[in-house]
């Protein structure tokens, strides 16, 4: 999810409230400098077209798209009736009714840079842009890395007091079991109009729609004041009272979610386990710090022992709204990862299950969209073998990464760029690829890598053979396309 100055820690909240203001990833994947990606997954073709469902595109020297990647597009797991993803989907979606709310799930993934990064903020140099992180149709068009890329037009829009986006987005990214490069982001805001309120009292407002919401009785530890001049500044635009509305109906908002989807998520457990040992609900709210929204909170929630963010919020800062032409208004915003829920909400272990056509996946989720009461968790179907390989390897002397000088034609080594190569070799075989070794020659200052990519089908038993065969067009692949020296 995308990078933001944050004190000590970084968190699926952070990310998730990052994914709404567009900044960069701050998940544990590694971000370089901001340099073209020496390899691009669809050879060096500088000119020509490709067609992305059913449209064509110009495409130049930044197509770096891969047939794993735009075969994704068509999926549209968010909107898929019965599929985990799109089941957690519509369990959110119910606590923001309409006709407050208005739900865009099928705004198109490819988007302008303009909309993805320039509407933002995001500086020509931020390593967000770079083709080790994004995915580019062209210099100017990508697959959106977030759903931010829409948030403009839709306040711009201004066709509902509150909205909710949910979208598949893109990201080239670590191979692991929580780590995809594409997956799903749910983001939402509420904002109230200084004209459209009974004597412009936006406070009164707010505390009257607060008194509207239901009730819960979980337990909420929220420590801190609404706002803090250092920790979490009002803004010069908004009265105190006027903020302190708006975070007590965020806050209470997002409460009756956490208790939606994890109620639901405790039952699927009694279902399955009569033994289970239940706990009291509880969340509690941290304070944060995030660009564009303040004061800001990640909120946390107590479950099977241990604390887990769950997303990020907001108020949403007052130069959004007026860049988007309404600045009358005042709101509060909210992101949140639905792999992440999901994962929780059926047990689901491995992030490549999601994109799973076995019917021994999508066969145990049957039905649950037209009844959601009926949810149930995940059964695993099989453990199949693991089968690691290791593949080590010098960096091209005139790499930065190798200790050289970077070279007036060379492009700087990636780690991204090794994932892109085992996935589109690999796709959904490869488990995880983790490295497990760095050595720097004392003489020549060269560097030396080994990484260990675990083939594990989802499906079925790997031979060894097989696994040999992928790991055989790796290692070609990193030669070819990275220009390193197998050791």
């Amino acid at each position: 999810m995308r990078h933001l100055a944050r004190k000590q820690r970084v968190s699926t909240g952070t990310e998730a409230l990052a994914l709404f203001i567009g900044l960069s990833n701050v998940s544990s994947r590694k971000l370089g400098a901001c340099t073209q990606c020496r390899y691009n997954s669809t050879g060096t073709k500088a000119s020509g077209t490709v067609n992305i469902d059913g449209k064509p595109y110009p495409i130049d020297q930044w197509h770096n798209l891969s047939p794993n990647i735009t075969s994704a597009i068509s999926r549209k797991l968010h909107v898929q009736a019965d599929h985990p993803i799109s089941i957690t989907r519509a369990i959110i979606e119910s606590r923001f009714p309409g006709p407050t709310f208005k739900y865009h799930n099928n705004f198109f993934p490819i988007v302008s840079t303009q909309q993805n990064f320039d509407s933002l903020g995001f500086p020509a140099d931020h390593p967000g842009r770079s083709k080790t992180d994004t995915y580019y149709v062209n210099q100017e068009t990508v697959l959106r890395t977030h759903t931010s890329a829409h948030q403009a037009d839709v306040f711009r829009a201004n066709e509902s007091e509150g909205w909710l986006i949910s979208a598949d987005v893109y990201r080239r990214d670590a191979i692991d079991r929580s780590h995809y490069p594409v997956f799903h982001q749910m983001e939402g805001a509420r904002v109230w109009d200084r004209t459209r309120v009974a004597n412009g009292d936006i406070a009164t407002a707010v505390l009257k729609d607060i008194e509207a919401l239901p009730k819960h009785s979980m337990k909420v530890e929220d420590p801190n004041p609404p706002t803090h001049p250092e920790r979490n500044p009002l803004q010069k635009e908004h009265s105190l009272a006027e903020a302190e509305a708006i975070a007590a109906h965020l806050k209470h908002s997002l409460e009756l979610v956490v208790v939606e989807i994890f109620s639901r998520a405790k039952a699927a457990a009694i279902s399955a386990n009569p033994d289970y040992v239940d706990e009291p609900l509880k969340v509690r709210w941290i304070e944060a710090y995030f660009p564009f929204t303040s004061p800001s909170w990640e909120l946390e929630i107590f479950w099977q022992g241990d604390w887990l963010e769950v997303l990020g919020c907001g108020v949403v800062k007052q130069d959004i709204m007026e860049k988007a032409g309404q600045p009358r208004q005042l709101g509060w915003a909210f992101g949140v990862g639905l792999e992440r829920i999901a994962m929780l909400l059926f047990e689901i272990p491995d992030i490549r299950l999601f994109w799973s056509k076995d019917d021994r996946f999508v066969g145990q989720f049957k039905g649950l969209s037209a009844n959601l009461d009926n949810l149930r968790r995940f059964v695993p179907f099989s453990k199949f073998p693991a089968c690691y390989k290791d593949v080590a390897f010098w960096l091209r002397s005139s790499s930065s990464s190798a200790g050289g000088g970077l070279g007036a034609n060379s492009q700087d080594f990636h780690e991204n760029d090794v994932m892109e190569i085992v996935r589109d070799i690999g796709g959904d075989v490869v488990e995880d690829v983790t490295k497990v070794d760095e050595f720097t020659h004392p003489k020549t200052g060269r560097k030396s890598l080994c990484y260990r990519i675990n083939y594990r089908s989802l499906e079925r038993t790997l031979t060894n053979e097989e696994a040999n065969g992928y790991h055989d067009q790796v290692r070609k692949a990193l030669v070819e396309k990275l220009g390193v020296e197998l050791r």
